[in-house]
């Protein structure tokens, strides 16, 4: 896995950030995690989407819904499941032409705007929504693996908010070395924090039967309903075994409108109280209606790496 030479200076040092002590690089190891990219109608994508620099990515006319889980084994902040939902976007005064930015990242400042991020702990909470920004809130959480499948569900105030199941790839194969940018809102800021992430991946490409998801009816994730998510993924992926590494440079600039904004941002008052509790809450319970019908449909084989 590629970092910047500035993180491997820092390696071996310290920090205490808002109470929570780090040392750096701020980095997970040995943790599985789940990926799956929805194609979605990228019009009501941009709805969600704050500001007046973001802009969906378009893939052949359709915006892209992104589903990360993962399952941290090792991090300076302990063990938590973190559930994140994106939609793919880019930053600049006007949106990108085409696939371009799919090539030239790093100048339509590609990546992807958290819409949601649940996380296992408070300390979790505290310090990615204090530091970074990030929209996280502490909720109830799994994560399975089994011999045939990878499934993750989200559970808020006892309600059901999302569940993903998928087919677990049959080989582990593809090497993978990724950077990527995440885009945030919090206190009127537009937040970009970079991490970079390797490991081995399965995979399977428009495979409608590799990966099922269900958006629950609580308020924080109905928002989700109206992008007319696709069922066929454009592509699904499982590592077993993945580390990553988050940097410690972020950027941030003012969020603008063409009226003055009406209601006040979400701000420091929402983690200023915050702990640094590791416990996590109960295991999801919320039940699926029709989840039996459901996956009888989806498809029994298994494709891709």
């Amino acid at each position: 896995m590629k970092i910047p030479e500035r993180l491997r200076r820092q390696a071996g040092r310290y920090a205490l950030v808002d109470g929570i002590p780090y040392q750096l690089p701020v980095d997970s190891r040995n943790s599985p995690a789940l990926v799956a990219a929805f194609p979605i109608n990228a019009e009501k994508a941009k709805r969600l989407l704050p500001g007046n620099e973001l802009h969906p990515v378009r893939v052949f006319g359709k915006g892209v819904l992104l589903l990360t889980v993962v399952n941290y084994q090792s991090t300076d902040i302990g063990r938590y499941v973190e559930y994140i939902t994106v939609i793919a976007c880019t930053h600049g005064p006007k949106p990108a032409p085409g696939l371009l930015p799919l090539v030239f990242r790093r100048y339509y400042g590609l990546g992807g705007y958290v819409f949601d991020m649940p996380v296992s702990t408070e300390i979790s909470v505290k310090g990615g929504k204090g530091i970074w920004g990030t929209p996280k809130v502490q909720a109830n959480l799994d994560f399975h693996v089994t011999e045939s499948t990878v499934t993750s569900q989200y559970d808020l105030d006892g309600m059901l908010a999302m569940r993903v199941e998928m087919q677990r790839p049959k080989k582990v194969w593809l090497p993978v070395s990724i950077s990527a940018s995440a885009y945030s809102q919090f206190r009127g800021l537009l937040i970009k924090a970079y991490s970079y992430v390797g490991g081995k991946a399965g995979f399977s490409v428009l495979n409608r039967g590799a990966c099922r998801l269900y958006i629950g009816d609580h308020p924080r994730v109905r928002p989700l309903k109206e992008l007319e998510i696709e069922p066929r993924p454009f592509f699904t992926a499982f590592l077993p075994s993945a580390s990553a590494v988050l940097d410690d440079h972020f950027e941030n600039w003012f969020l603008t409108y063409d009226e003055p904004p009406s209601t006040p941002p979400e701000g420091l008052e929402s983690v200023v109280d915050l702990g640094l509790d590791r416990g996590w809450l109960n295991p999801p319970s919320a039940s699926l209606p029709g989840a039996d019908k459901d996956r009888e449909r989806m498809a029994p084989n298994r494709s891709g790496g």
